[in-house]
């Protein structure tokens, strides 16, 4: 067993080039089940129970320069002036010349930190893993939440800019639109290739809700959906993701009030490992 938890101990100055880590522990949409606001902390508690070390990527964190600069404090804080304070987080980090690495909190953080790069690095594609396609245009009186929050993602880069995968729940207006801008994608050896040629040329941002995961292997997720990826799916996914050129993640949606196993959290840590090891790049390659 790791001996050295690999988040909370890091630096806080931000080293351009390299990851940035900071938790937003926002909880304010949710509609099912809260206790998002409590993923950051446990993620990080929980990176004490794995090693540093990626067999899939072949890579050590403890051989990769990153940072974590705790959980913003969004206490008593409307959405709005939240919102703002990861938008301004972010992009503190962006004009450094590092790239962001959030660990939520709900879905809606994504927002934010999306306008923030695009201010930065203009084009790009985003990249949504989800169970839910989250394009409703109001959900339950509010334009802006966690239902919502990739149709105002589209608003910022356009539905061409936009990569859908393991999508299996929304309404029926929400995947004729996917259809008509083929922004969703299916998952299978051919489609691995397809990916990597839509996104080998451009910069990348990653967005992925947890609960893409089946909920027999990942149950700690306020909006589990049946159907989902399995570990494996998301390391062929992360295959892809190491050779092109991603410039920040946000990884959303962990409830670990609801798994008292605390395997979710565990797995949680373990995708922000691989995710912080490819945002900082192959040392061997350079």
């Amino acid at each position: 067993m790791n001996t050295q938890p690999f988040l909370g101990h890091k630096s806080k100055d931000i080293i351009p080039g390299y990851p940035v880590l900071f938790g937003c522990p926002l909880d304010l949409t949710c509609t099912y089940r809260k206790g998002t606001g409590e993923a950051p902390d446990s993620i990080r508690l929980a990176s004490d129970s794995i090693e540093t070390y990626s067999p899939l990527l072949d890579r050590d964190l403890c051989d990769v320069q990153f940072s974590d600069l705790g959980d913003l404090d969004l206490a008593g804080q409307s959405l709005e002036a939240s919102l703002k304070k990861i938008r301004e987080a972010t992009l503190k980090i962006l004009e450094n010349g590092a790239k962001p690495a959030c660990i939520g909190g709900e879905h809606t953080l994504t927002l934010p930190i999306v306008e923030a790069v695009k201010e930065i690095h203009g084009d790009f594609m985003t990249l949504h893993l989800d169970a839910h396609s989250d394009l409703r245009d109001n959900y339950e009186g509010s334009a802006i939440n966690h239902a919502t929050v990739i149709y105002q993602v589209c608003r910022v880069i356009g539905p061409t800019r936009l990569l859908q995968l393991g999508i299996r729940a929304g309404t029926k207006e929400e995947f004729c639109w996917m259809r008509e801008h083929r922004t969703l994608m299916e998952w299978t050896g051919e489609s691995q290739k397809a990916l990597l040629k839509r996104i080998s040329d451009v910069p990348v941002y990653l967005t992925l809700d947890l609960d893409v995961l089946d909920p027999s292997c990942f149950p700690g997720t306020g909006n589990p959906e049946p159907g989902g990826w399995f570990y494996q799916d998301l390391e062929r996914f992360f295959r892809i993701l190491d050779q092109v050129n991603v410039v920040g993640a946000d990884i959303v949606e962990l409830n670990p009030t609801v798994d008292p196993s605390g395997v979710s959290s565990i797995t949680a840590a373990k995708i922000v490992r691989e995710v912080l090891l490819i945002l900082a790049g192959n040392p061997d390659s350079s």
